[in-house]
């Protein structure tokens, strides 16, 4: 690899990679013995299963809780769903949803023919849905090679999310208008807590806006249309966390959005969710965000809401390269991969620019061709406006001086208030000026060899191997688990055998079939 501008040593890269990959590797091997009801549920939204019950409660829940309560989830839904339909208990899923959930369908685990007819079966449908978002992903090309994309790096990245999705469209369109290359719609307050996924158009969310699969549909098109006046393609964002992570990814690369928060450890440490629960989840989204074309934005940038932006800075670099062999390993390339990092530390420590300069240098020369994620500074936001005004043009000067690839807008309201559309049109203009003014510093711009930077960064490294060495030191057969239980990121300690969501985690038996997961393995 290049040496980059730090002129780090290549061996101890290296050997950083080398360390990701042996304490992540135990990960992997547990979620691929495990499956959950998330995922399952995914499946069958693949298959085209779709809508709720009159309380709300969508019907893939209402199917794999009956499967679950008659066979359980250790051989996965796909066999007895499709051996149900073959037995004439139903016309399509919907129906057979709608007699199980009223009772009036026992399943069974087929065997022999049986088990191979339903297995063809599943694969025929839920195969024609992972058409489908292989069909969006060529849209996608399509819609930029005609409309044009956006013209630079950094893109843009602007958070609209009211509640009301009727009313987020025409902030969104404006913002786009305004600059914004990307266009995020946070979700609700509670929604990663939640275990389904709510149906339609929403307009009663909580400081941010329910990720649906119709509030989905609704954005897209109206950013396609507003890409077609501008001339260049407005890229969308949502949430792929939390309980339905698995699920929210289907729906993503159904609807055809362009990049999901996902991160590997989030949902374990900020939302208190099952560590295997989440390793398993995250896996199996991984995979469909691979095969659908959409980038993934890690989280890292939350440690430094909750441990010391300098004394913990080397714990976001170990899940920097966690997140990147995870993300490998289930099939994503490195132009997908939207590593997290943030402007958190306290401007009140003497040389703070130069410290956010080195670490964002350090994820810039570690991750070379990864479109970087760099989120700007919210812990250390007062209320005082003008302060953080500057604040956020330090930190879009550092974002233009590293080259990040997604530039996330500062809000000087940050801690204040939701911000208005005056204050994003404001934040939109300090990112203007500063890009304008010194986007390309960059070419001009290299740290002395020994100088504070350089060697700051070499620090970080050198505490984050040393860290994976004591994870990888761990006893157990999957370390990782222990270093999160012991508090190890973000100071949160989370145990493997507490949290929630561990009800809905089940150990894959002999004869486990998914044919989802099935063909996305294939397709890599």
């Amino acid at each position: 690899m290049s040496r980059g501008k730090l002129e780090l040593d290549p061996a101890t890269v290296r050997q950083a990679r080398s360390l990701a990959r042996k304490v992540g590797r135990p990960i992997v091997r547990i979620a691929q013995r495990h499956t959950t009801v998330s995922v399952e549920r995914a499946t069958l939204r693949l298959a085209g299963l779709d809508g709720a019950d009159a309380e709300g409660t969508p019907w893939v829940n209402r199917l794999v809780d009956s499967v679950r309560a008659d066979v359980g989830l250790e051989h996965g839904v796909s066999l007895p769903v499709w051996d149900a339909v073959r037995r004439g208990e139903g016309a399509d899923l919907r129906e057979l949803a709608e007699k199980a959930s009223a009772g009036s369908v026992r399943f069974r685990i087929p065997e022999g023919q049986d088990a191979t007819r339903a297995g063809n079966a599943a694969r025929r449908q839920v195969g024609a849905g992972i058409k489908r978002i292989d069909q969006r992903r060529k849209e996608r090309e399509r819609l930029i090679a005609r409309i044009g994309d956006a013209p630079a790096q950094p893109w843009i990245y602007l958070i609209v999310a009211t509640g009301d999705i009727y009313e987020d469209i025409p902030q969104a369109q404006a913002a786009a208008r305004e600059g914004a290359d990307v266009i995020a719609v946070i979700r609700s307050t509670g929604q990663s807590l939640l275990d389904f996924v709510p149906e339609g158009a929403t307009r009663e969310g909580f400081a941010g806006t329910y990720a649906t699969q119709e509030n989905f549909r609704l954005m897209r098109a109206a950013l396609d249309e507003t890409s077609r006046e501008l001339g260049r393609y407005v890229r969308l964002t949502n949430y792929a966390s939390g309980l339905c992570m698995p699920e929210i990814a289907a729906l993503a690369g159904l609807e055809r959005l362009d990049m999901m928060l996902n991160d590997s450890m989030y949902g374990i440490l900020f939302r208190d969710i099952n560590p295997i629960r989440t390793f398993v989840d995250q896996r199996f989204s991984r995979q469909v965000h691979a095969r659908a074309g959409i980038i993934i934005n890690t989280g890292e940038d939350n440690y430094l809401t909750t441990a010391d932006a300098v004394e913990a800075a080397h714990t976001v670099t170990t899940s920097q390269l966690l997140n990147e062999y995870f993300a490998k390993e289930a099939g994503l390339e490195d132009w997908q991969l939207g590593l997290g990092h943030a402007f958190e530390i306290d401007p009140d420590i003497p040389d703070s620019f130069r410290l956010e300069l080195a670490h964002a240098m350090l994820a810039r020369d570690l991750f070379p061709n990864a479109p970087l994620k760099w989120m700007p500074p919210t812990r250390h936001m007062t209320g005082d406006v003008f302060k953080g005004y500057l604040l956020d043009g330090f930190f879009n000067l550092v974002g233009a001086l590293t080259g990040q690839g997604i530039l996330l807008v500062g809000m000087m309201t940050e801690a204040v208030v939701t911000p208005w559309l005056s204050d994003r049109d404001l934040a939109l203009q300090n990112v203007r000026y500063v890009m304008n003014a010194a986007g390309n510093l960059r070419e001009d711009f290299r740290p002395a060899p020994d100088g504070f930077i350089a060697e700051r960064a070499r620090t970080v490294l050198a505490e984050t191997i040393d860290l994976l060495e004591q994870i990888a030191a761990e006893p157990g057969r999957a370390p990782l688990l222990e270093a999160i239980a012991d508090g190890t990121f973000g100071l949160m300690k989370r145990p493997a055998d507490q949290g929630r969501g561990l009800e809905g985690v089940a150990e894959k038996a002999p004869g486990y079939l998914n044919p989802a997961s099935e063909i996305l393995e294939e397709g890599r």
